[in-house]
This record gives C-alpha cells, sequence and structure tokens, in this order.
C-alpha cells in the first residue's frame, strides 16, 4: 500500500513539475510579446517623426539644414534596425516556446485539459 502511495505521490510531483514547466514557458512567452510591443514602437517613432518632417518640409530648405539631417537620418536607421531586430528576436523565441509547450502537450495527455 504504501508503495501505490509513493506511486501516486511521484506521479503526482511530476505532473506538478510539467504544469509549472509550461507556466514558466507561458510567462518566457509573454516577456517575449513585450518585447515585440516594444520593437513595435520603437519602429514606429522614426516613421512619425519623418511624417512631421515633411509635413512641414515647405518651412525650411533640406541644404540649409544638412548638417542636422544626417545625424538625425542615422539615428533614424538605427532605431528602425533595432525595432526590426526586437519583433523578429520575439517571434522566433515566442515560435520556439509555442513549439516546446506543444512537444510538452503530445508527450503528456494530462495536459490536453489545460492547454488548448
Amino acid at each position: 500500500m504504501t508503495q501505490q502511495s509513493d506511486t501516486t505521490d511521484n506521479s503526482e510531483k511530476f505532473d506538478s513539475i510539467v504544469i509549472n514547466e509550461v507556466q514558466l514557458l507561458l510567462a518566457e512567452k509573454r516577456t517575449s510579446l513585450a518585447v515585440m510591443r516594444t520593437g513595435i514602437a520603437v519602429l514606429a517613432l522614426p516613421l512619425s517623426v519623418i511624417g512631421l518632417l515633411i509635413a512641414t518640409s515647405k518651412y525650411y530648405n533640406i541644404f540649409n539644414v544638412l548638417h542636422l539631417v544626417i545625424p538625425f537620418g542615422i539615428l533614424n536607421l538605427g532605431l528602425v534596425v533595432l525595432g526590426c531586430y526586437l519583433i523578429t528576436r520575439s517571434v522566433i523565441k515566442m515560435n520556439s516556446y509555442d513549439k516546446h509547450i506543444h512537444e510538452l502537450k503530445v508527450k503528456f495527455s494530462a495536459l490536453d485539459q489545460f492547454i488548448q
């Protein structure tokens, strides 16, 4: 009788560990979503500023402010690259987390009732 209760306890502990692992993966996925949101915001900033400059372009001559436009263009290019990097990295990580969660779901059928 004690051997059966030990087996049941070990099984419950193992199920608990697997569920905790899935919770950790889902928390990491939420973090990746937050990074993606940040990347989108970083990507939108240069686009909105460029739109503002284009809208006000009739008030200045581009060649008179070229010494300001070139560093600004380089900064915008850096922000676009950073935004694209953050978005790409988060998408890749989220796909990895989804794949790992799917593997756990296939391996442990008890997770089917919790994860769709």
